[in-house]
């Protein structure tokens, strides 16, 4: 079972009294990365998968701009499946469908999808700083999965800060890079061209690279 370096709630932050916990990174980034989803997602229907949705803002900022998508989140904790159905219920969207508990670290993701009685023949899925915080059998399972369950034009959206080259790209990922291998040495700021090898290996390319704020991006992934 994966094991991630943040759990919303314990960290300090609001937790209203229905559970709806509140991440600060969501204020700071949800307007930049639905700018880089919206040109891959405009005009599109289908189903999409959320893994790691964690709070639950981001689900519901993007529910919001694409009643043609059926946004289906995830989480591994507890605490953040709680709070994931609290913004969903506080929302009122049509077009969210409840938490699922999906594991990166097992391939098939949850039994639900493995059985066919959850979201399958996916339009996307999005993940965004996961990779990082966990250990590299969890980007292993996110893109055996995606080539699992994405359609034929399905996308996968990767955020969060990367190396390019064997190199970081901003001083302050070099030192993020350090602490999170201090904390574990299997953690740690991800090369593109390694998670370019997975998606290889799942069948997906790179079709897009998006200059984010504060030094990440956004890996856009396709068959």
């Amino acid at each position: 079972m994966a094991e991630y370096l943040v759990e919303f709630g314990r960290d300090g932050g609001r937790v209203e009294p229905d559970g709806r916990l509140d991440a600060p990174a969501f204020h700071r980034n949800h307007e930049p990365l639905w700018a880089a989803l919206q040109k891959h997602l405009k005009g599109v229907s289908g189903d999409v998968v959320e893994v790691g949705s964690g709070t639950g803002q981001h689900v519901v900022h993007f529910a919001r701009h694409t009643p043609g998508l059926i946004w289906w989140p995830s989480d591994l904790n507890q605490r953040h499946l709680k709070s994931i159905e609290a913004w969903r219920v506080h929302s009122g969207l049509p077009n969210i469908r409840p938490p699922m508990r999906i594991d990166l670290s097992d391939p098939d993701w949850c039994p639900d999808m493995k059985s066919g009685q959850g979201p399958a023949n996916l339009a996307a899925i999005f993940c965004a700083n996961v990779i990082h915080i966990a250990t590299w059998n969890v980007a292993e399972g996110l893109f055996t999965g995606a080539g699992r369950y994405l359609r034929a034009d399905g996308k996968l959206f990767l955020y969060g800060p990367f190396k390019r080259d064997g190199k970081h790209t901003a001083l302050s990922n070099a030192v993020f890079d350090t602490s999170l291998r201090e904390g574990n040495p299997e953690w740690g700021v991800r090369d593109v061209g390694d998670v370019e090898g997975l998606a290889q290996g799942a069948g997906l390319r790179l079709v897009d690279v998006i200059d984010m704020p504060a030094n990440n991006l956004t890996l856009v992934f396709s068959r």
